[in-house]
């Protein structure tokens, strides 16, 4: 949502948002159902974004779909501004050597953004998917980037939570995730415990510059069915290394602080 003062580029890509949510080539009908703008400010927003080549508008059905240039943009950010290029081959040989799903995610106003996954095993799922967000509270690569936030960053981050309850073992309130916090800043490993879904769990390790700023965090899930919180610790050094050695070859790249 755009904030006051944000003017046409805000309300611009208020209709990219709306666009890329629908999932589908979405109808200007459609748009302006979910829309705060009036119809004539919608109709020049969407012109001038498929004008510009940020959204592709098929004359035949009526709908837009996202255009090609914000393709090529999207591409560049990823490549920029992920530590998905730099991880990747890391995540592979992790992935190969404990045979499990990897996650590789990074933090932005409160909410993790899964930035690269790696799955071995087709005997389970889990909901974290590349390009997906999720809550910072209830999952290991959440827990583990905020563990080693800045206190300030940290005190915003949590105002971001909304502390909802996905399973009995989530945390509901910013008093218990604290506690949890200080012992995985102490132990430098964080579990999800079947917090964020009911039967995946987790161990993960925050991702470290040379100077000590958190950029992301690194996890291996699993099933329940395949392992237990107390199996999964042996990952724990492969993980660390793997951790710090994107953690090294990432300091020299000018990544985007953690909000």
């Amino acid at each position: 949502m755009a904030k006051s003062g944000d003017g046409t580029v805000g309300k611009a890509l208020d209709v990219l948002d709306s666009v890329a949510a629908a999932g589908h080539p979405v109808k200007f009908t459609e748009l302006l159902e979910n829309s705060e703008h009036p119809k004539a400010t919608l109709y020049r927003l969407l012109q001038t974004l498929t004008n510009q080549g940020m959204l592709s508008h098929d004359p035949d059905t009526g709908s837009y779909t996202l255009g090609l240039r914000l393709v090529k943009l999207a591409h560049s950010a990823w490549k920029q501004a992920t530590l998905a290029t730099v991880a990747r081959p890391y995540v592979d040989v992790l992935a190969a050597k404990v045979g499990e799903t990897i996650h590789l995610a990074q933090m932005e106003l409160g909410q993790v953004l899964f930035v690269d996954k790696q799955k071995m095993s087709d005997r389970f799922e889990t909901l974290a998917q590349t390009g997906k967000v999720a809550p910072g509270y209830c999952t290991g690569v959440g827990k583990a980037i905020l563990a080693h936030m800045t206190p300030e960053r940290l005190e915003r981050a949590l105002r971001q939570q909304l502390f909802l309850q996905n399973t009995p073992a989530t945390h509901t309130s910013p008093e218990t995730l604290l506690t949890e916090l200080e012992q995985i800043r102490a132990e430098g490993v964080a579990f999800d415990r079947e917090e964020h879904e009911a039967g995946i769990i987790s161990i993960a390790a925050p991702i470290l510059t040379n100077g000590g700023r958190v950029i992301g965090a690194l996890s291996i899930a699993t099933s329940t069915t395949r392992h237990s919180l107390d199996s999964i610790r042996a990952f724990e050094p492969d993980l660390l290394e793997t951790a710090r050695k994107i953690g090294e070859e990432a300091t020299a790249w000018q990544f985007p602080t953690v909000n």
